[in-house]
Order: structure tokens, then sequence, then C-alpha cells
């Protein structure tokens, strides 16, 4: 009797993995947090806590973020979620940290003396001029951002000198200027990240000489988070 020849059946492709989820601010920030814990509770040097946070936004994806803390305790759990609103119910979004804005539309702006910087700040200058002076500022957080947009304008960002500062931006025809990124801070200070774009505009974020959080240690201890 003949036997048919039948060709091998083709292997089944390998599925494909899901694409690498996009990092959010969200996550960045929870990221963040979990660094800023691990600095105060001395699992890292102020060295390594500098170095994880400089890649922090610099990488892309979720996955990539989770490296950074994988070798860290997970955070405190965070409250349980509300129960599912019912079949038809209006969704609220949600919640989000506020973002105070800052804004000079040729005009002048300027946020000084003793205020409290949000953990977000947004600066947007169109020929006009922004001052956001953060040496007489009280941190209610280890990380602070400040993202900045100048179109014809100015916007300068002023520090206590022991405060850890870092710069991520760039200008056509203008300029982004972060000073000081690699000057001494203390380890337990807050850190101030600003991120800008400059078109045929001027941002500039440096020290102020003469000027330095005091007691930073003792403020941390009564106020970790």
């Amino acid at each position: 009797m003949d036997l048919e020849k039948h060709s091998a059946a083709p292997a089944p492709a390998p599925a494909a993995g899901p694409p690498a989820l996009r990092a959010s601010d969200a996550d960045r920030d929870r990221i963040a947090r979990i660094l800023a814990d691990a600095l105060a509770e001395g699992r890292l040097t102020s060295e390594e806590h500098s170095e994880r946070l400089d890649t922090l936004y610099a990488v892309k994806t979720v996955g990539e973020l989770d490296q950074l803390v994988r070798d860290l305790p997970a955070p405190a759990a965070a409250p349980r979620p509300a129960a599912p609103a019912p079949a038809g119910a209006a969704v609220p979004p949600p919640a989000a940290g506020p973002v105070e804005t800052v804004v000079a539309v040729c005009s002048s702006s300027a946020r000084t003396g003793r205020w409290r910087p949000g953990a977000r700040t947004r600066a947007v200058s169109v020929m006009g001029d922004i001052t956001l002076d953060l040496t007489g500022a009280v941190f209610e957080q280890q990380v602070t951002e400040i993202t900045v947009t100048s179109v014809l304008g100015n916007v300068e960002v002023l520090v206590p000198e022991n405060v850890t500062l870092r710069g991520y931006g760039s200008g056509v025809l203008g300029n982004f200027d972060v000073r000081g990124e690699g000057a001494a801070a203390d380890p337990q200070a807050p850190v101030v990240i600003v991120r800008g774009f400059a078109l045929l505009g001027n941002i500039e974020a440096r020290p102020k000489r003469g000027s330095r959080l005091v007691d930073l240690a003792a403020r941390l201890r009564r106020h970790p988070d």
C-alpha cells in the first residue's frame, strides 16, 4: 500500500511578546521616591543616587525604570483602590499631583522668598522674564522637577549651593545652561531637576553663591516624605 508523503507542518512561530511599555511621569515619580528613601536610609551613597537619578530621566520604558530599584525595598503599600463604579456611572480621572504653572507673556513673573514649590512646576515664557528663586524656598519633597519652555524669553532658576542640581534640555537658536551640576552638594539635600527647551530664548539654572539650606538632616527626619 502506497503511503502518501506529507510535508511536516511548519512549527508555529513564537508569539511576539508585548511591546515595552513607555514610562509615564507617574512611573518616574514612583522610582524617584524609592531612590530618595534609599538615600535617606543609607542604602545608596550620594554618588549612587545621583547616577541612578540621571539614568531615571534618560531611559524610556517601565522595565528600564524597574531595573534601577531591583536591589532596593519596595515602598510602603499604597491605599487599596476604591470599588469600581457601577456601569454607566461617570468615572473620575486618576488623581495626579498638582502642577504649579508660572507664565509670562510679554511680561515678567517671579517666585521668591519663603514659598513652597510643589513636586512639579511648569514655567512658560513667551517674550517675557521669569525668575524662580528657590534659595528661600521650603522643600516638602526630595525631588523637585521644573519644566521650562522659553520662546524669545528669559527664565532663571536659582537654588541654594548645597542642593543637588540636574539639567536636561536643549535650545534652538537659544540657550539652555545649567551650572553647578558637578558641585559638591549635601547628600541629604533636595534634588532640583530642570528640564527645558529654549527657542530663540534663554534658560539658566545655577546655585546662588552664599545661599545654603541648613539643618537638612533634621528636617528630613521630621518630614521623611
